[in-house]
């Protein structure tokens, strides 16, 4: 992970990937994780999404993980929770009510701290990550992750000359060169979204598909 790249990132508030609003994709698909009430869901490179509260909403209990203390600081502050701080391995632990950011390097989480993890959020992680750490990143959520965890994702697809990332664009191929060996990948949905999304628009981008894809273990 490039720490000095993500930490700089949000120090100067360049953070056009981050969403204002819950993810409409999320309320739309979860259901089809169909997973048991109230498990714990891990959401990698988490930042200050939004998305948390409306997990946390439905009765699960959340674990994120999130490099930049800035991101992690303003989410809670800016959601006016009150967590508890503290240092846990290799990471600054925040918590609040069921809900947990560790913040620190992804590629330092193992397996005891993800062992009740039962689903995966991926909105804003695979697609944060330039290619030569994609596959880097999927081997170590395969490898600290149960065995029989799901996972919603969300991908970008356009012309990666047009913008540099991230977002990243990742197309589907990519997608099932990653996963279909030990996941099933089932496509839930996809539709051209530039419209939403007027930043992009103004770096010159021409194209924008938004996809959304359940993963199932084998």
């Amino acid at each position: 992970m490039n720490t000095e790249f993500w930490l700089e990132i949000w120090e100067k508030n360049k953070i056009g990937f981050h969403q204002q609003e819950i993810n409409s994709h999320l309320k739309s698909y979860w259901q089809h994780l169909n997973v048991t009430p109230h498990c714990r869901v891990f959401v990698p490179l988490c930042g200050k999404t939004r998305d948390i509260l409306w997990l946390c909403g439905q009765g699960h209990s959340v674990l994120g993980v999130e490099i930049s203390p800035l991101a992690v600081r303003d989410f809670f502050t800016e959601n006016r929770l009150q967590p508890s701080i503290f240092q846990q391995d290799n990471f600054c632990r925040w918590e609040s009510d069921g809900l947990i950011i560790l913040q620190g390097d992804f590629f330092n989480v193992n397996r005891g701290q993800v062992q009740d993890v039962e689903c995966v959020f991926d909105r804003a992680s695979l697609v944060a990550l330039p290619i030569e750490l994609r596959q880097q990143y999927v081997r170590h959520l395969k490898s600290i992750l149960p065995d029989n965890v799901k996972t919603l994702l969300v991908t970008f697809e356009y012309e990666q000359k047009e913008m540099d990332g991230p977002p990243f664009s990742v197309n589907e191929d990519e997608i099932r060169g990653l996963y279909q060996d030990d996941h099933e990948i089932i496509l839930l949905f996809k539709q051209d979204v530039l419209d939403e999304y007027p930043q992009f628009q103004a770096q010159g981008m021409n194209r924008l598909q938004e996809k959304i894809y359940l993963l199932k273990p084998r």
